[in-house]
């Protein structure tokens, strides 16, 4: 079996023999280079599983390896040795095409951990793992190319931003993202940075020490912690207030993290993937997010598309739903939806995106006789028969009017009953699982 090959590119002696000691106990064996000419020279003779390239040179910078690798050989992974400090070299390298960097004194167990990641890189694709959901459906354009751009980000330990409106599926293409990448064997940790009580979110992304704060009773591991060799979703990152956005930006620029109560920082090996349906660059402007923390999280970004964009792929989707609410009700077959109601759906614009399109396939599913949905059992709020023209005056809509009359014949039912659901459903003239589904809408307590 031949042996894996590496490129050093550094003009320090000592760094590249240092560099060569740590591939060589990898199994990997190495070439050098001392300028941009010598990488080239060796990246024309070799084929390389991996290069590390300093970012100051004789005759060029790193960047100028990294633009000939993307040219010739752009299944080569490669990462920048920085100088300490340099935040913004490191980031104009992984815009460049570097998938990582390490910055100087260089650390031997970053290093092997880097190595390990570029090798990965290098193996076959794993297939993708539908079995737990985690895949795009459609085939329209907009759907292709964010499928192709996930399979290139996948490669790179970047930050990453996803943007796009609520419902879009920021989570499933961050998690298609991991499950893509050389660190799909570790954890995938999402956190939705507005759902943390603001005293508690120090503690919770870095942890904190047995009796750091009152309740502190032991030591507790941060979300940074949890998600080591892997990846760290941050969801809604434009709701973390200021005091976090520079506790989190030294801990994305130091790959480091003190807990609570702790003297010494604690290394982290994490990708940090954040989304926010926000605009970030217009928060930047009105001094809501710190500007130096958008440029590190936002080194590559990822749009995800609106529901209405994707007319297309609405059967598609509308059909896998249908199939997973049928599975989880314990139904034997999954209804079916009429042509009306399918041309209603794709005329829809989607406010709500596919969260909306789910939640208005559970009610059919409930609404409907158990083979076909019909218009009528979509219920879109923007029906005509559902919205007359005089629900935007400000008065009660009719909407209100028949749900108002509904929770107090529901109510009626459930007391005459004693409260069994099953004999009110009766009463009422519906089955047992649409009162259900109404009392849950209805909030029927």
């Amino acid at each position: 079996m031949n042996q894996a090959l590496g490129l050093i590119v550094d003009d320090e002696a000592d760094i590249r023999e240092l560099l060569e000691i740590t591939l060589s106990r990898m199994g990997v064996r190495s070439e050098a280079a001392a300028s941009v000419a010598e990488a080239r020279d060796q990246l024309a003779r070799h084929s390389f599983k991996l290069c590390i390239t300093d970012m100051r040179l004789p005759d060029g910078s790193g960047l100028d390896v990294i633009a000939h690798i993307q040219k010739h050989c752009p299944q080569t992974p490669v990462a920048v040795i920085t100088a300490y400090g340099n935040a913004e070299a490191a980031v104009e390298s992984l815009k460049a095409g570097a998938f990582d960097f390490v910055s100087k004194p260089v650390d031997l167990g970053t290093v092997r951990k880097l190595f390990d990641a570029a090798l990965k890189l290098g193996s076959p694709p794993s297939p993708p793992a539908t079995a737990s959901g985690v895949e795009l459906l459609g085939n329209s354009p907009r759907v292709q190319q964010l499928r192709a751009l996930i399979a290139r980000v996948a490669r790179s330990q970047a930050p990453l931003h996803i943007t796009g409106e609520s419902g879009t599926g920021k989570e499933l293409v961050a998690r298609m993202i991991h499950q893509r990448s050389p660190r799909a064997g570790g954890p995938f940790v999402p956190v939705n940075c507005g759902a943390i009580p603001t005293e508690l979110m120090e503690s919770e992304f870095f942890g904190h020490v047995k009796g750091s704060f009152t309740g502190a009773t032991r030591d507790k591991a941060g979300l940074f912690q949890s998600a080591e060799g892997g990846t760290l979703f941050l969801d809604e990152v434009a709701d973390l207030p200021l005091h976090m956005q520079v506790k989190l930006l030294r801990a994305v620029q130091e790959r480091a993290v003190r807990p609570v109560g702790a003297e010494l920082e604690i290394p982290v090996n994490v990708r940090i993937i954040s989304a926010t349906h926000k605009n970030l660059s217009e928060l930047v402007r009105d001094g809501a997010f710190r500007q130096d923390l958008y440029y590190r999280l936002n080194v590559i970004e990822v749009q995800t598309a609106p529901l209405r964009e994707l007319g297309d792929d609405i059967p598609v989707l509308a059909r896998y739903i249908l199939q997973r609410l049928s599975a989880e009700a314990g139904f034997e077959t999954a209804p079916a939806i009429d042509s009306a109601a399918m041309q209603r759906l794709r005329l829809y614009d989607f406010p709500g995106n596919v969260r909306e399109l789910e939640n208005i396939l559970e009610r059919a599913v409930t609404l409907c006789d158990g083979q076909t949905i019909t218009v009528e059992d979509l219920a879109l709020r923007d029906d005509p028969i559902l919205t007359p023209p005089h629900a935007a005056s400000g008065k009660a809509s009719l909407p209100e009017h028949m749900q108002d009359m509904e929770r107090q014949a529901i109510r009626e039912a459930l007391e005459k009953a004693r409260y069994n659901k099953t004999r009110a459903a009766q009463l009422l003239g519906m089955s047992f699982r649409a009162l259900r589904y109404k009392i849950k809408k209805l909030d029927i307590e």
